[in-house]
């Protein structure tokens, strides 16, 4: 099954912690703490091309909060 992991590094200028959390929560996240801030279990296997459009509909809803991320997807 593939897990999407996400690293968010926050602007002090940009949207609120809490701004963001729920963005991402609504996307499917769920708090991570385990090396990560934010995880997505896809509950199957996913494929590049899903996980590509997965990042670029991640990048559209964080766009204008001023958030860095880092994505990274792995199967278990």
């Amino acid at each position: 099954m593939t897990k999407t992991f996400l690293l968010v590094q926050l602007d002090s200028e940009g949207a609120l912690y809490s701004e963001v959390a729920a963005t991402l929560e609504d996307l499917g996240f769920r708090p991570e703490t385990e090396g990560y801030d934010f995880v997505y279990d896809w509950g199957r296997p996913a494929t590049v091309a899903e996980s590509l459009s997965f990042a670029d509909r991640i990048q559209e809803a964080l766009r204008g909060k001023r958030v860095n991320f880092r994505i990274e997807s792995t199967e278990e």
